[in-house]
């Protein structure tokens, strides 16, 4: 039914409505605009006013940090003089020589206001000659000082200097002083330790800069040690201790970037909130500190925003709805372009899906054709070498290593085959409800003789499991499979852990990855600790014939077989790993809802076939095959009739009368095997049919599952193989 006209007024209507709304959020922006417009210049003022006294406080810094350097440097330089002065000295030639190594000192101590003496200790903390003493105090021992133990006991390595706390005089109780200290090389091994110089530095002349310092508009400057005991400071009103709390944000600012930084808090010494910059000294762990009163910055901005106020509110105003109309225009066509850069990277998106769809597809398809033909030769190797080896009662031995090897060649490269048939997702599976805490613990010993002594395997099984529907066999092979290249990894032994678990992959996972449906999964984990991927490795982990390894140890076929058993499980695989820190498989299969099946025993090889067996009819189209599976079979007692195709079978089956059992290869000219068996058991109702196959296709497999009720042995197979599964079907 057509929708109903507008009316003329719902015409007029809806202009005037939008015309009133218009008006209304004019009205609204009247209000709003100038009071948002002040907030956010007060807003940008403030950072402003506070990013410009971080830069003042990060450039007076480096100004005071360049003289506190220069004046360590120059008592680094004196120690480094009376060193030299006393080079190749003995402590008795120093006693001796002391009145004239007194006024050397003296005459150093005087260029240098900053220096307030001139130590020399033996190594038993007794002075042996200063600056400012002749003669010494008698019965003189500095072995308790801070700077003296650290020496003595190696805490400070030869050539480094140690900067004390800040100390009160022994011989002139009336001065304080903190020491920059040196050890004393011994004479007759450098490394023997043979006392301390020391240069005495008075704090006041620090602080006597840093007032001149703090005249620059700055109310806190400091000399710290890193551990929190401060050698100078002005500024900050006098406290209890001398030393900040281990605690403090100037000390944990510190610990965090310990060269340079600006912190933002309340001092210990004050309680007042400063912007504080520290920088550390060239080769000292020692801090020049610069603060700024946060009230100081806050009643600058207050004024700057009172000045812009009352003269700049009206061009402001016009400035920012210019701005803000040019930014709702920005903003639509941001919009715009968010939304066709969205669109574009779904599509690319969906192009790579196609892409990698048809390359599956493509792969599968040239996988199935190579597979069919390939495996129905491997069949005839494979089958004959056996039949060789099983009739050859006594080889010679060279001809029976021949034999051997050839039959394991064929043997690999069926497997290889396999390999690419469960990459394309094209091999049958035969899924069961199963408990894979069960299947793990059963395998463990498994895991064990393969991997070896050096790795060590943990299970982590998780109570009350749920089941899941997959191929018991496949998923033990992929599992192994894993374990193998974990092994591979581990190069000089490590643990392999496999832990099982709950769990559930949401909507927003399965909507960052391809082919995962949202629901719950059994998680099967094996994490190894060996040297993991790199992110170029891990991208190309699952690409068939990508492999790591060296030429001839690897096929590349591994994690591309346990990825395409996985997806055609309906389930999910995912790698974690990092370089140096191992690697994570976690193997995501579907829930089922059922109870775990019995584990059914193969069945062992026949040696005669039972009396009440019927004949078997042997269709297939390949003559190689068909004359291995006639011969096994009759070698194993059984009355065989043979066909090379559907209607030479049909013929058979309607002149004989006591065919029981049908074996049909599925991919033959004409009829295939399924229709073939559908009209057999049709004309001969509880006929029983093995089908044979290289490479399964539609007829038998459905969604890479096994139709209910179908028997079938892959090729290539042995004899022993088509006579245990035979006896299975017969059963």
């Amino acid at each position: 039914m057509p929708e109903p006209a507008p009316s003329n007024a719902d015409t007029i209507a809806a202009p005037a409505g939008a015309a009133e709304r218009f008006l209304r959020g004019v009205v609204v922006a009247a209000v709003v605009l100038p009071l948002g417009i002040f907030i956010g210049a007060s807003i940008l003022s403030y950072q402003a006013h506070f990013a410009g006294a971080r830069e003042r406080l990060g450039h007076s810094v480096d100004v005071i940090h360049a003289h506190a350097a220069r004046v360590f440097e120059s008592h680094l330089l004196v120690a480094g003089q009376v060193d030299a002065l006393l080079q190749g000295m003995a402590d008795d030639d120093i006693r001796g020589q002391a009145a004239a190594l007194n006024a050397r000192f003296k005459l150093i101590s005087d260029r240098l206001p900053q220096i307030e003496d001139i130590w020399v200790l033996d190594a038993h903390g007794r002075p042996l000659v200063t600056a400012n003493f002749m003669p010494i105090p008698a019965g003189l021992d500095l072995s308790d000082r801070d700077y003296f133990r650290a020496h003595r006991e190696g805490a400070v390595p030869p050539g480094r200097t140690y900067v004390s706390e800040v100390l009160r005089g022994r011989a002139n109780p009336d001065t304080s002083f903190f020491q920059l200290s040196t050890r004393r090389p011994g004479l007759a091994d450098p490394q023997q330790f043979n006392g301390v110089t020391a240069v005495s530095i008075e704090p006041g002349y620090f602080r006597n800069f840093f007032a001149q310092a703090a005249g620059s508009g700055f109310d806190s400057v400091g000399l710290v040690r890193a551990d929190g005991y401060v050698l100078a400071r002005h500024g900050t009103r006098p406290a209890s201790s001398d030393k900040l709390p281990d605690d403090s944000l100037l000390l944990t600012a510190i610990a965090r970037e310990p060269t340079r930084g600006i912190v933002e808090g309340r001092s210990p010494f004050d309680d007042i909130a400063r912007l504080i910059a520290y920088r550390r000294l060239p080769d000292h762990d020692v801090y020049v500190t610069l603060g700024i009163d946060r009230d100081r910055v806050l009643r600058q901005w207050i004024g700057a925003m009172g000045s812009h106020l009352v003269f700049g509110v009206p061009a402001t105003v016009a400035l920012v709805m210019l701005t803000l109309m040019a930014l709702q225009h920005t903003r639509r066509e941001a919009l715009a372009l968010t939304q066709l850069r969205e669109e574009v990277v779904r599509r690319e998106k969906a192009e790579d899906q196609l892409r990698q769809a048809q390359k599956m597809e493509a792969l599968g398809r040239l996988t199935g054709g190579v597979a069919h033909d390939f495996n129905n030769l491997l069949t005839i190797v494979i089958g004959s070498l056996d039949m060789l080896m099983r009739r050859w009662t006594a080889p010679e031995p060279r001809l029976a290593r021949l034999a051997t090897n050839a039959l394991d060649g064929a043997h690999r490269a069926a497997a290889l085959t396999a390999r690419l048939l469960a990459f394309a997702r094209r091999q049958p599976l035969d899924p069961k409800a199963i408990d894979v805490n069960h299947l793990v613990a059963s395998t463990s010993e498994l895991f064990r003789r393969t991997l070896g002594e050096s790795i060590k395997i943990e299970t982590v099984l998780a109570g009350g499991l749920w089941q899941t529907f997959a191929d018991p066999h496949q998923l033990e092979a992929a599992l192994l499979n894993v374990a193998v290249n974990a092994r591979d990894a581990m190069t000089e032994g490590g643990r392999l852990t496999i832990e099982t678990a709950n769990a559930h992959l949401d909507d927003a996972y399965a909507a960052t990855h391809n082919d995962v449906r949202a629901g719950q999964y059994v998680m099967v984990a094996v994490t190894d600790t060996g040297h993991g991927m790199s992110r170029e490795v891990l991208a190309n982990a699952f690409e068939p014939f990508f492999t790591t390894k060296p030429a001839g140890q690897g096929t590349g076929l591994g994690l591309s077989q346990v990825y395409g058993f996985t997806k055609q499980s309906g389930g999910h695989i995912k790698i974690y790993s990092e370089v140096g820190q191992g690697t994570t498989v976690k193997f995501y299969l579907p829930r089922h809802s059922g109870t775990a099946d019995e584990a059914v025993a193969a069945p062992a090889a026949l040696t005669a076939a039972p009396t009440t067996a019927g004949t078997i009819l042997v269709v297939e189209d390949e003559e190689g095959v068909r004359h291995f599976t006639v011969d096994t079979l009759r070698e194993f007692g059984y009355r065989v009739v043979e066909a090379d195709g559907a209607e030479p079978a049909l013929r058979l089956l309607d002149a004989a009368t006591d065919v029981s059992l049908m074996v049909t290869d599925v991919i033959m000219p004409g009829l295939n095997g399924r229709k073939l068996a559908d009209e057999a058991v049709r004309r001969r109702p509880g006929l029983k049919v093995l089908f044979m196959t290289g490479y399964t296709s539609n007829a038998i497999v459905h969604n890479g599952m096994l139709d209910p009720g179908v028997a079938l042995i892959s090729k290539p197979f042995t004899t022993s193989q088509l006579a245990a599964k035979i006896e299975q079907v017969l059963k």
